[in-house]
């Protein structure tokens, strides 16, 4: 084999190598690309959407209401999660007739990414320091804190915030 291709070939390996590196740093420090499986979002996320979240949204700062976030699930760390964080920690949450209630509120939470009317009675819960008690946006089938062994969401256990979909619909996540 000549100089030449030598140098080409290990020119191409480099390119390749280093592409490779950058695209795991990437993945591992900055961002979080999942796919979400199933209608517990929707109609903010629809089952085979991919997402990217910001795995840097939470260096300087803390989830607030309202923030779709990945997350480990606390009954299986293994599974990543996709919901919306509903209660914040110190508050108690409690569910009446489907209105969401932080702290005994007269109001109910205004949220208007719900799919559907949603009925019930749940609560309340405490959320622990350092916790968050999460809601999927499609309430009548979302297996989300309400059902969940482990009620909260430890703090280091949120890998991102969710800023983007694609693959079956396009656009921003608010």
């Amino acid at each position: 084999m000549s100089e030449f291709l030598k140098s080409e070939a290990f020119s191409w390996i480099k390119t390749i190598v280093f592409a490779v590196v950058l695209a795991f740093l990437i993945n591992k420090f900055v961002i979080v690309n999942a796919t979400v499986p199933t209608g517990s979002m929707e109609s903010t996320i629809m089952p085979a959407d991919r997402i990217v979240a910001l795995r840097t949204s939470y260096y300087f700062g803390e989830p607030d209401r309202g923030d779709v976030v990945v997350f480990r699930y606390p009954d299986n760390e293994e599974v990543l999660y996709v919901k919306r964080v509903i209660g914040l920690p110190g508050e108690t949450v409690t569910i009446r007739n489907g209105g969401v209630y932080i702290n005994d509120s007269i109001e109910p939470l205004y949220e208007d990414y719900l799919k559907e009317e949603f009925y019930g009675d749940y609560g309340p819960y405490v959320v622990p320091e350092n916790s968050y008690f999460m809601m999927g946006d499609n309430r009548n089938d979302s297996l989300d804190s309400r059902y969940w062994e482990n009620k909260f969401v430890h703090e280091d256990k949120i890998l991102g915030k969710v800023v983007f979909k694609y693959y079956k619909g396009i656009g921003l996540i608010k």
